[in-house]
């Protein structure tokens, strides 16, 4: 395969919107308008191939772009749940970079064989209209299940058997039209523009998590872990913020994310550092408990597949140890995660890319007229089970506003 690189010209006025690129049936990854968008496709590969399929492929850059992380050839995807469960990515034929400064690139791929021509102006997707529907939400599996799931979780910590489980439970949401992807990603970047939102094989969402981040030899993650809800009410959200701070529960499930995505990563790292405390991170519907996780690798450097395939999925969604609280969860929980608690991200050819926890996201179904919900939390001794049961309410929040338009 070949690929052609060039600086993207004007489009909109000189505003390049990667949601608009990516559309209703494109690929995407983006934050603060940072990222990238993917339009057909050129190759699908296996996930741990992505980055030798992209370096064996010739590419001309233009105005300086080889080398610039992500500008070029991308393989962008998700990383399922189970830990080092098979996978695709795709390496979408023509791929529009974003980066930090504004300045934006286009990547056309060319199959072998195929002649390399001007693909002319990047198409981009003109506003949605208003939309109007007929909604049924339905528990994929019973609400008293999923209780008795976190008693389970919550006695086998009791027991001193785990330190942590996350129990989640999904609904699906049925629809009488067919869900506009562009018009659901419009309505996340407007609610959720600092999330990592992402489009990718009918899995969109607006992740707060970053599972981590390669950019040359810098690497950095910043997992969350404990939550409170948001009400809009500044004084009450501060306060509730301040609680989350001091609560003994929460801080106990956050100290054991962040010690074990830091001891996963500091054998590749030369220097590796964290903020002393964690910071509450609040989006429109919820808050979290973060620490920024900050370092410089070691040569030879690990891309960044290797670095999410050892880290997902976190403590923050299957559980500690690992290997205990996966298989608590395959006895109790009653289904099948999927993508749901992975990741999903980009690479390029050098190993560099972004990966966030596949969290408050939808998997769409083939006709677009359903989608399967997920939610959960991390499960200590002292959790509370309508507290539980709440946070999942407050989570699907994210994509419920989103979708759903009477």
């Amino acid at each position: 395969m070949r690929a052609v690189t060039r600086p993207l010209p004007e489009v909109n006025d000189g505003v390049v919107d990667l949601n608009d690129v990516a559309g209703a049936d494109g690929s995407l990854f983006v934050r603060d308008g940072i990222g990238v968008a993917g339009q057909g496709e050129a190759a699908r590969v296996p996930a741990d191939d992505a980055v030798e399929l992209l370096a064996s492929i010739e590419h001309d850059g233009a105005g300086g772009a080889d080398g610039a992380p992500g500008v070029g050839p991308v393989a962008i995807g998700c990383l399922p749940f189970r830990p080092g469960a098979d996978a695709m990515l795709l390496v979408p034929q023509r791929v529009v970079r974003k980066d930090a400064h504004g300045d934006a690139w286009v990547t056309d791929v060319f199959a072998d064989g195929e002649p390399v021509t001007d693909r002319g102006p990047v198409a981009v997707a003109g506003a949605p209209g208003p939309e109007h529907g007929t909604y049924r939400i339905t528990p994929a599996v019973d609400v008293q299940h999923y209780l008795d799931a976190v008693d389970a979780a919550r006695a086998a910590v009791r027991r001193g058997d785990i330190v942590k489980a996350v129990i989640a439970r999904p609904i699906v949401v049925d629809v009488d039209t067919e869900i506009d992807v562009h018009a659901v990603l419009r309505r996340l970047k407007a609610s959720f523009g600092s999330s990592y939102r992402f489009s990718i094989d009918g899995l969109i969402g607006a992740s707060p998590e970053l599972l981590v981040e390669v950019d040359g030899d810098a690497v950095r993650s910043h997992p969350l872990a404990g939550t409170a809800p948001v009400t809009g009410d500044v004084a009450n959200d501060d306060a509730v913020a301040a609680a989350l701070i001091d609560s003994t529960k929460d801080q106990v499930e956050h100290r054991v994310v962040i010690d074990v995505v830091h001891d996963t990563l500091l054998p590749w790292c030369s220097y590796l550092d964290w903020e002393p405390e964690p910071s509450v991170i609040r989006v429109a519907n919820v808050q979290h408990l973060g620490t920024l996780i900050e370092g410089m690798l070691s040569r030879p450097r690990p891309t960044v597949i290797e670095l999410a395939r050892a880290l997902s999925p976190t403590p923050a969604l299957g559980g500690h140890p690992r290997r205990e609280a996966l298989a608590l969860i395959d006895a109790v929980e009653g289904f099948d995660r999927e993508r749901y608690g992975g990741t999903v991200g980009w690479t390029d050819a050098a190993g560099n890319g972004a990966w966030a926890v596949a969290i408050r996201c939808a998997e769409l179904a083939g006709d677009r007229h359903s989608a399967r919900l997920v939610a959960g939390g991390g499960i200590v001794a002292d959790s509370d089970l309508a507290a539980e049961l709440a946070e999942t309410q407050a989570k699907f929040q994210a994509m419920l506003s989103a979708l759903i338009r009477a």
